[in-house]
């Protein structure tokens, strides 16, 4: 079943899914993998409003489905923890339930004909183009999701974004801003330094055997070895099991049958409309006059795509000449689905009336699904049929593999029971060991438990992935000890070097900027090494060190004629003595397009921390409990 999920959620849909629930969702990263527990109660209320079981359900599953897509095809389910995602899809819901009863309250609104515009427009639903209830349907079932779970998910986030849309497009920035923006982000600055090498101090400290055997004595306590098992494990594989299964053709018959009794020929017809919308400007007779017109038209002669081009107010069909794609039934309300499906091919109708207004619709070519023969299914029914036979065989020996193993006391039985050889892994820790088993983070879970190490028994089946399943025993357990004087003394070492010689740089660098403060000249306090000068150099210059740039830009402005001088720890761990020399603004003026460009960067940047500000706001204000 995990592998059907995670091949589902590798479709296209788990992308449509996590960018209509991007708010809900914005909090997660694969570092937070879980997984559900069946049997959760109705979580939370807000202001009242429950957030329902079936919610909580919903939005978990979905999270997690998505988890699996984002870990790729070696996605390891073992690795998921359920308390952690539940917690974090409750915090979301409930961010989720404040900002809709919020957008309620303001009226706010989604109506039917908007929710139809894009899932008809949505290209993850569309075959060659074009608009498919059959592609719109797998994509959906892909991902256990029904047609109405979709257009509520769909409803809930664009009442979500209007709030979002309304708060940040009324954002704003000033000329000053942008000014005062530019003047930073385009200033350079002159500079001059010299490094003081670490790796040169090293050499010049000595540490003494006294000074490491101190230092070994206050932290013995902590020099410990790491605990460590030793397991042995049957490991029970899908894959293996494969080469035992054999298909006849009366399996291959079989499941043809099935095929043949599952598959609904279904009429699917190539459809486009044009539309005359009654609104508070134009009344139903206006509409319907409009309509009957656009009829004469098309009966005269009048190119259908053109029309629609020209005259639909459908305004998510009409730049394609009214198109609607390829439609089976349930896709579209009752009085345009009756009408389609009463056309001939290539009829157009008389004006029908909805609850949108009046439509002129037209048919295209008719189509019908038929089966495949026998012949042309054979590949993939043998596939099918082995995969079944794999499956049921696998839960048969999982069964064995959990009854045989829980009553005996060591592996052996279930060794010769389920023919399966019985491995010892190498010495690991709670970091984990080096292959697919003691890296797993369920099998070091159980390994280090009490049960395994105390009691000595088998562990329970430990699912790997949806096609491995491990039962282990611990056969030696060695805890941490202290280490020797003599296991530690190297790094002892090397730490007490590191750390008089980090000492002697902040002395040596110390007394460098009293001299450079002092007046004196950056080249007779480097004392022979070499000092760089750098000149008009931005921010982003690419040939600096990183922790050096950051800290001359974050020095003070030289103040008359006299530089400023620092110390900059650089990524080697060396420092570098400063001393800035020169700051220079920017003297070009921007563009028309860069000050606009700037300006909606500004805005934007603005208009999120405000909705954000919002958003907190609404959350403190809500009055939440968590059941």
């Amino acid at each position: 079943m995990l592998q059907s999920i995670r091949d589902n959620s590798q479709s296209i849909v788990a992308k449509i899914i996590v960018g209509l629930i991007i708010v809900t969702f914005a909090l997660f990263g694969v570092e937070s993998l879980v997984s559900l527990t069946a049997g959760s109660d109705a979580p939370a209320t807000v202001n009242g409003e429950e957030i329902t079981q079936q919610e909580f359900y919903q939005a978990t599953e979905l999270q997690r489905r998505q988890l699996l897509s984002q870990m790729g095809e070696n996605a390891d389910p073992t690795l998921l923890d359920e308390n952690l995602i539940q917690n974090m899809v409750l915090d979301s819901l409930i961010e989720q339930k404040t900002l809709l009863l919020a957008a309620q309250d303001q009226g706010l609104l989604i109506s039917d004909r908007m929710i139809d515009q894009m899932i008809v427009s949505t290209p993850d639903f569309q075959l060659d183009g074009k608009f498919s209830a059959e592609q719109f349907e797998a994509v959906l079932r892909n991902v256990g999701l029904t047609p109405l779970m979709y257009r509520d998910l769909m409803r809930k986030e664009r009442l979500i974004q209007q709030t979002k849309n309304a708060i940040e497009f009324s954002a704003f920035s000033t000329s000053g801003a942008v000014e005062q923006l530019v003047a930073l982000d385009r200033q350079t600055r002159s500079f001059s330094y010299f490094p003081l090498s670490l790796e040169q101090a090293k050499q010049s400290v000595n540490v003494t055997d006294a000074e490491i055997a101190a230092r070994y004595e206050e932290q013995k306590d902590s020099l410990l070895t790491d605990e460590q098992v030793i397991i042995e494990y049957i490991l029970l594989d899908k894959l293996a099991l494969r080469d035992t299964i054999s298909v006849s053709e009366d399996d291959l018959r079989a499941q043809y049958d099935q095929l043949l009794a599952s598959f609904k020929a279904e009429e699917q017809r190539p459809v486009a409309h044009i539309l005359v919308e009654i609104n508070g400007d134009v009344d139903e007779a206006a509409a319907l006059a409009k309509a009957n017109d656009l009829k004469a038209q098309l009966d005269a002669g009048a190119d259908f795509t053109e029309l629609a081009k020209a005259e639909s107010d459908d305004i998510g069909s009409a730049a394609s000449g009214g198109d609607l794609g390829v439609n089976g039934k349930g896709v579209f309300v009752s009085e345009f689905e009756d009408a389609m499906f009463a056309l001939d091919a290539g009829a157009t109708s008389e004006p029908v009336k909805t609850e949108f207004g009046y439509h002129v619709i037209k048919v295209g070519e008719l189509s019908e699904k038929t089966p495949p023969t026998f012949a042309e299914a054979k590949f993939d029914l043998t596939d099918e049929v082995t995969d079944n036979k794999v499956e049921a065989l696998y839960v048969e020996k999982l069964e064995q593999l959990a009854d045989v193993s829980f009553s005996s006391g060591d592996l052996i039985e279930p060794s010769e029971v389920l023919d399966i050889a019985i491995e010892t892994a190498a010495p690991f820790s709670r970091n984990g060991g080096d292959n697919a088993v003691t890296e797993n983070k369920r099998v070091i879970d159980a390994a280090f438990s009490a049960e395994l190490i105390q009691d000595g028994v088998n562990s329970a089946p430990i699912e790997l992935d949806s096609d491995r399943t491990v039962v282990i025993r611990v056969r030696e357990h060695q805890p941490p000890r202290p280490q020797a004087l003599e296991e530690v003394a190297q790094l002892l070492k090397e730490t007490l070097q590191t750390e008089k010689a980090a000492a002697v740089l902040k002395e040596q660098a110390d007394a460098a900027v009293a001299a450079l403060q002092e007046g004196s000249d950056i080249n007779t306090v480097a004392a022979g090494r070499a000092v760089s000068n750098e000149e008009n150099v931005s921010r982003t210059a690419s040939e600096i060190d990183p922790a050096l740039l950051q800290q001359v830009f974050a020095m003070a402005k030289p103040v008359a004629g006299k530089a400023t001088t620092g110390t900059a720890e650089l990524s080697d761990g060396s420092l570098a003595v400063v001393a800035l020399i020169g700051v220079t603004a920017p003297t070009a003026e921007i563009s028309a397009d860069e000050q606009r460009f700037i300006e909606g960067f500004l805005q934007s940047r603005v208009g999120q921390q405000e909705y954000q500000g919002a958003v907190e706001v609404l959350k403190d204000a809500a009055v939440v409990e968590k059941l």
